[in-house]
């Protein structure tokens, strides 16, 4: 089990983190409107060696058998190692890259939401409170960690479903 894990871990981690940062290695930039398609996108598609690294263990390692638990454990590990890589690209491209992401994006924010079609009122309340929540949260560790998060949540959705699928007794 632990060279399953570490192979397709390793396989994950690097996958997560060059998919996260392909669009800036490629000089693409940011577009904001679909940077969140992207990410996700890159986020599933490094996630995906946790199918493969399950199957794998069950098929090659375990004589075609596996428990949903040690399914879902073996998916968890894997997806620790891409929510790692996908942690470190963004802390990378926070602090290296784009220093200026979060100004950059505020500023992205701030513009959409004028130009929404709210009131004044309305822009001057969301707009205080999107600028103390960036104060607060904006900081490349901050940020990395909460990617780091959000990889190992989707992680173990797509852990859940790739036990309940390929588990066999």
């Amino acid at each position: 089990m632990k060279k399953t894990v570490l192979r397709f871990g390793l396989y994950a981690l690097i996958s997560g983190f060059i998919f996260f940062g392909l669009p800036f290695f490629l000089g693409m930039g940011v577009d904001y409107d679909y940077g969140e398609l992207i990410g996700y996108t890159s986020i599933v598609l490094s996630l995906l060696f946790v199918f493969f690294g399950i199957k794998y263990y069950r098929d090659r390692e375990n004589n075609g058998k596996v428990t949903f638990a040690r399914a879902l454990g073996i998916g968890m590990l894997i997806a620790l190692f891409s929510a790692i890589g996908v942690a470190i690209m963004d802390f990378v491209y926070t602090t290296q890259i784009n220093p200026d992401f979060v100004a950059d994006y505020s500023e992205y924010y701030l513009n959409k939401l004028q130009q929404s079609g709210i009131s004044a009122e309305e822009y001057k309340t969301k707009s205080t409170e999107f600028k103390q929540q960036m104060e607060a949260y904006g900081s490349p560790s901050f940020m990395a960690f909460m990617m780091f998060g959000t990889v190992i949540i989707i992680g173990f959705i797509i852990s859940l479903v790739s036990g309940l699928i390929l588990q066999r007794k």
